[in-house]
């Protein structure tokens, strides 16, 4: 690989670190910094044939003051869950500005991102793919998107539902989601990170649960105005009591890497305590069902020919022997520490240096620009290299 690198990242964050310690373990030079604040702040310039890398803007208060204030006002804060919709718009307006900027080479598509971060578009893609996707309430409604509370409960009692997950149509991180299950004489339990305080959603290191109907009315009619995407809430396959998920990253077209995630709670996500599981007993409880599991997430990551990267959250039901993908991440490899899968093409390498060698197998990484349909999922070997795991 003889272009120079160019990150789109927020300066010393662990991303932009990890990435560039991985370029270094390559015997790359280091690549350069371009700040998400220059970017949408308009001051910013690229040398023609650039490759540029885009990491996540999040985590910077700054960059998410930029992209979320002008919607909350006054009342911004940081923790808010609000203003998601105008996070995405400002994100997606950088990103097409930088697509179209002469010279320059993405190393990802901004058009399969903007699907990637909606919930809404992504479940469809996948589901038109045949890929397996969860049970989705349909699209919005005759007057158009959920107005809130009494127009979701009545269309999930239409159509059966009664243990879904309620999410932000542009979240991330599980900011916003709502496990809420319905129960006999109209018991109501909604389990979400988010905290209810003067009238305003915070995201809270504490799961909370509430069962004032009142209150859930209050957190849904908030989220509303941003787009939900709401799911069924599959019963996930358990690891030492817990319930468990994948973290699968794809690279070019192959499962590189995988984390078990487990936790009490129904969202797995570390920061609000979950935990990483053993891949071992993962494996050895899907059995001749493993190399499966990671097709799975392979064949969602084909819906994304575009995209050189993507996390995809595999859901394993009970046993683990089927699973359903829940989410493709755009921004899904940051997994410290994590080395490849056993016999596979990333093996001893973390996500990073997995994709510097993919780059390197692919001199030419212009992106395409005819992403408007899923590709055919690309070949596996996965039979083949399943002794070795």
């Amino acid at each position: 690989m003889t272009q120079r690198l160019t990150v789109l990242g927020n300066p010393g964050h662990r991303r932009v670190t990890l990435f560039t310690a991985a370029a270094r373990a390559a015997g790359l030079p280091e690549p350069s910094v371009l700040p998400w604040l220059d970017v949408l702040r308009g001051g910013y310039r690229l040398p023609e044939g650039t490759l540029l890398r885009i990491e996540s803007p999040g985590e910077e208060p700054l960059v998410d003051e930029l992209l979320r204030g002008p919607a909350l006002g006054s009342g911004y804060a940081p923790t808010r869950v609000e203003g998601t919709a105008a996070w995405y718009t400002g994100m997606l307006t950088a990103l097409r500005g930088l697509a179209a900027h002469p010279g320059v080479r993405l190393l990802g598509d901004p058009e399969e991102i903007a699907v990637m971060f909606d919930k809404r578009r992504a479940h469809a893609l996948l589901a038109a793919a045949g890929v397996p996707v969860p049970r989705a309430l349909p699209g919005p409604a005759p007057g158009g998107e959920l107005s809130g509370w009494e127009q979701l409960r009545s269309r999930l009692a239409a159509a059966g539902l009664h243990r879904v997950f309620v999410k932000p149509a542009h979240g991330s991180s599980a900011s916003g989601v709502i496990a809420l299950e319905f129960g006999p004489r109209g018991r109501l339990l909604a389990t979400t990170s988010v905290e209810l305080a003067d009238g305003r959603l915070h995201n809270s290191l504490r799961v909370r649960r509430y069962r004032d109907e009142r209150e859930v009315a209050e957190i849904v009619d908030r989220l509303a105005p941003d787009g939900l995407h709401v799911e069924q809430w599959i019963p996930k396959a358990s690891q030492s009591g817990r319930s468990a998920d994948l973290r699968v990253v794809v690279v070019e077209g192959r499962a590189t890497h995988a984390v078990v995630r487990t936790s009490s709670q129904p969202m797995t996500n570390l920061h609000l305590g979950g935990a990483r599981g053993s891949l071992d007993l993962a494996r050895e409880a899907a059995g001749p069902a493993w190399p499966t599991l990671l097709e799975t997430a392979e064949r969602a990551a084909a819906c994304f020919p575009g995209s050189p990267m993507v996390g995809v959250d595999v859901l394993p039901t009970a046993g683990w022997r089927r699973a359903l993908v829940g989410e493709v991440n755009a921004f899904g490899d940051l997994l410290p520490g994590l080395t490849g899968l056993p016999g596979g093409p990333a093996e001893g390498l973390d996500t990073y240096g997995a994709q510097l060698a993919a780059l390197a197998r692919r001199p030419d990484p212009t992106t395409r620009t005819d992403r408007t349909e899923p590709r055919s999922p690309a070949p596996t070997h996965h039979q083949s290299m399943e002794p070795s795991r």
